[in-house]
């Protein structure tokens, strides 16, 4: 389930992605705006989004962390500990 809201998720992201490079385009074409201009902004959502992600995983991590925690799930380093 988890994986497939994740990849719901990127499949929306890309579908985004498309749109806003088309509309870009769009705009290029009609000399509103230029190739850097449309270039830097590709690249700034590029960087957020891959931040965006980078903050995503660290939740999702923490928020597994607190479900195992919570159901008393032994992780590796239990494991380890029970056989040293």
């Amino acid at each position: 389930m988890l994986k497939e809201l994740l990849y719901t998720g990127m499949g929306g992201a890309l579908l985004l992605k498309e749109k806003v490079e088309e509309e870009l385009k769009k705009l290029e074409d009609k000399g509103k705006l230029n190739t850097s201009d449309t270039k830097s902004f590709l690249e700034s959502l590029k960087t957020k989004g891959e931040d965006e992600e980078k903050r995503l995983k660290e939740e999702l991590k923490a928020t597994i962390r607190e479900v195992i925690e919570e159901l008393g799930i032994a992780t590796k380093k239990d494991i380890e500990a029970l056989k040293s």
